[in-house]
Formats: C-alpha cells, structure tokens, sequence
C-alpha cells in the first residue's frame, strides 16, 4: 500500500465532522469536486470503503470511524507541537493576532493598542474583528491550502462563560442601560422603570432570532411585547439608530462617552453586566509578545473599564 498523505487525512476528518462534500469544502477552503477527488483517492489507497453516501449525508463507515479518529488525533498532536514551540518564543517580535468584538475594538482598545504599538515596535498586531469566542487550540485550512495557520493568540471578549482549557484574566464587568436620542420627540430624556419603558416607548431590539449573547437572550424575554421598530445585529448598527430617534435601545455605557447625543433613560440593568475577559491559550502564555500584550493592553482596557462613569 502507497504511503499515506496527511492531507488526504485532513480531507476525510472534514467530511465526517462536516457530513457533506460541500460544508468540508468551506471548512477547508476548497471546491466540492476536491474534496471528492481526494477522498476517493484515499478510499482507493486503502481499499476500503469510509463513508456510505445516502440522502442524510456522508455517514462513516467503520473504516471510516476508525480513519477519522486517528486522523483527529493527528491533527491534536500537530496543534500541540506548533503552540509548544510557539509557546517557547521569548524574543519581543513577531506577529500576534488578536480576536475581539467590532464594539471592543472601537471603545476600548485602539489608545491601549496604540501605546502597545508604540512600545514595542518589533511586535506586529493583527486585529481579527469576530462576534464570537474563538478556540484558540484549533486550526483552519486557509484559502491558498496551505498548511492551517493559528487562529488567534489573544481573545478579548464580553462573555459570561468562557472555555475552561483558557487561562487569563477577567478586566472589568460592562454594564448596559436603555438609552434615547437626547430631545428625541416622543421618547423619555430621563430614567424610567424598565417596565413603563417597555411597556409605552419604541424600541431598536437586536434580530430575532438572535440568542447567542446574553443581550439576545434578554431582549427576546424582556421585549416580547414591546413596539419594535428595528432590528440590527451589533452594537455600533444600534447606536446609528438611537441617533436618528426612532426608539431607545441597550448600549454598553462605556460607549456613552463617544456618543454624547444619547441620553440614558435606564437604570444599569443588572441582567446585562457581563465580564470582559482578555483569554490565551495555555502554551502560548509565556510567549513573551503574548505576556506582555495580556499584561500593558489588559491593564489600560481594566483602568478604561474602571472609570467609566456612573451616570453614563
């Protein structure tokens, strides 16, 4: 039998974890018609069949469980090498990627950054602008089908739960209120019971079928039976459509200060506090870059979240 090819693996470890050619093929940044064709060439090289093609999808066979599994671990073992090693740089240089939410990156970090940039010039930083908590053992294929490259070096996220195979540090706790177009016609310019608010104002809500974020979850209980008016998906679409006064909506009060046309017409709402979390991966947090990005940009987003006033 023809040695096999680690890549081909990484074709067949897609597909059963995807169940179709066409979902591997976004997973590895290829066409259907690839995936295929190296598929079958790594049935032929085995002589077995590994997966049974039926109308639910792509449903391994027991080669194919037994393929998958080893390939799983493959995949782990390589992980594990490159953030060992990556883990052992101690040198002030070198590219860093960091991921966080669009509404982190334009309240809170950019002067943080600024000053880490400026501090330590050889480091190069890479701002990944993503929702969600990335896991930052894990890996993609890219584009080019080059060999899968980090994800991420350093997460800065708003999140009440975090992965427990991370280590960092919690910066702060943001809190939220309802806000309202200062000398908006119609709406409240002062603080209101939550329950009048709800009950007799228009509101600017998050989509509805949103429920990944604790404030999708609060809006879909709390405004089920208010007027809304607008739907948006970010926090920075939802500040657009507080300044154009068609109704009051949530907005983290460290944004209050960048957006002094806003009035808050909320108490804080304690169902809304959540922690910001600056979060690596364990093997990567001795790299040097990583240990003083966590330690000069976690600092100055803490003392940014520290000062956030209260009437805000």
């Amino acid at each position: 039998m023809a040695e096999l090819d680690w890549s081909d693996l990484r074709y067949a470890l897609a597909v059963g974890h995807a169940g179709s050619l066409g979902a591997a093929a976004r997973r590895l940044g290829v066409n259907a018609t690839t995936v295929l064709r190296r598929l079958d060439a790594l049935e032929a090289r085995l002589g077995a069949r590994l997966f049974d093609r039926s109308r639910r999808g792509y449903v391994p066979t027991d080669a194919g469980r037994l393929v998958i599994e080893q390939a799983r671990r493959m995949a782990d073992q390589a992980d594990e090498i490159e953030r060992r090693v990556l883990g052992r740089d101690r040198e002030l240089t070198g590219l860093l990627r960091v991921t966080t939410a669009f509404v982190i990156m334009e309240h809170l970090l950019p002067h943080p950054l600024a000053a880490f940039a400026r501090d330590y010039p050889g480091i190069e930083v890479e701002v990944v602008e993503n929702a969600f908590l990335v896991d930052l053992s894990r890996r993609h294929a890219d584009q080019a089908q080059t060999w899968a490259r980090l994800e991420a070096d350093v997460a800065l996220r708003m999140s009440t739960h975090v992965a427990e195979h991370l280590v960092g540090r919690q910066l702060g706790t943001t809190q939220c209120r309802a806000y309202a177009l200062r000398g908006g016609a119609g709406l409240p310019q002062s603080v209101q019971p939550l329950e009048t608010l709800v009950r007799e104002v228009p509101w600017v809500a998050f989509e509805r079928d949103a429920h990944a974020r604790v404030y999708d979850r609060w809006m879909r209980s709390q405004l089920a039976q208010a007027r809304v008016r607008v739907r948006v998906d970010i926090f920075n679409a939802m500040a657009a459509m507080l300044r154009t006064g068609v109704g009051i909506g949530v907005l983290p009060t460290f944004m209050a200060a960048r957006h002094p046309e806003l009035v808050p017409v909320s108490d804080p709402i304690p169902e809304l506090s959540v922690p910001v979390w600056m979060l690596t991966h364990p093997d990567l947090r001795q790299t040097a870059r990583v240990r003083a990005f966590m330690q000069h940009v976690g600092d100055a987003v803490a003392a940014r979240l520290a000062t956030v006033p209260p009437d805000h």
